[in-house]
């Protein structure tokens, strides 16, 4: 089975303009993504899908294989379905930009989880909540899962709503959902030609419009998890974590 991975590089961020590019650390932002990304065993190749010329030079510069993709697509997904349009591959991998400190390992796990279900066209990877703050947290995605441990709904609200002293209930009762997922090829350019769904609108979650569509998401579960970069404030953090952690700093 034939695994790559896709990265893709908007320019533009309403948060932080032009984070893919942040270079405190002496690295792009992006480029410390790609290399993490590069480190996971199961992924032939990794390449970075951008609509901006800035960034594809900056790509180059580090020596990422970059594409320019269509200014006008609304996800990364889509961006990433124009990229792999002609690549004969069986599986893409969708790793956001800003996941600077992501495990290569949970790559793995979600590579692996297509290969051990050839029948499944779509997995994701969760995790669980540190604290009843972060489950209460609308901007963390939460997951509810079933015994087959395919997703039956995700949402910014606190699902399952705990009834007895809720909203939040016993911690370990809520799963989070991690922003990485693993596609057929074929699937991939199938749903991304589909209008977004009404739930999809509504709770501004892509992933909602394949639940929506009657179709499946297979999820697998991770002990370790690192938050991607969303404001200037984050990207302090992780730089100041980068220059004093060997584990960070041996990127």
């Amino acid at each position: 089975m034939k695994i790559i991975a896709v990265i893709p590089a908007r320019y533009e961020s309403t948060r932080f303009p032009g984070k893919v590019l942040a270079k405190d650390t002496g690295k792009y932002l992006i480029q410390h993504t790609f290399e993490r990304v590069c480190r996971a065993k199961l992924v032939e190749k990794v390449i970075i899908a951008t609509d901006s010329q800035t960034v594809l030079a900056a790509c180059k510069s580090f020596g990422a294989d970059c594409v320019m993709t269509a200014s006008t697509h609304k996800t990364g997904t889509d961006r990433i379905a124009e990229a792999i349009q002609k690549i004969d591959i069986d599986v893409v991998i969708n790793i956001q930009a800003d996941e600077s400190q992501i495990e290569p390992a949970n790559i793995d796990l979600l590579a692996q989880l297509m290969i051990d279900n050839p029948q499944t066209k779509m997995a994701t990877l969760i995790a669980k909540f540190e604290s009843k703050e972060q489950i209460a947290d609308p901007n963390i995605v939460k997951v509810v899962i079933g015994k087959d441990r395919f997703a039956k709904y995700f949402s910014r609200s606190v699902i399952p709503y705990c009834r007895s002293g809720g909203p939040v209930g016993n911690i370990n009762d809520y799963y989070r959902h991690l922003g990485i997922y693993a596609y057929t090829r074929d699937f991939l350019l199938q749903i991304t030609k589909l209008p977004a769904g009404r739930l999809e609108q509504i709770e501004q979650l892509e992933q909602l419009r394949v639940l929506e569509y009657g179709f499946n998401i297979l999820t697998g579960l991770v002990s370790h998890t690192a938050d991607g970069i969303d404001t200037p404030q984050q990207y302090a953090e992780f730089v100041k974590r980068y220059k004093t952690s060997d584990k960070i700093g041996n990127d």
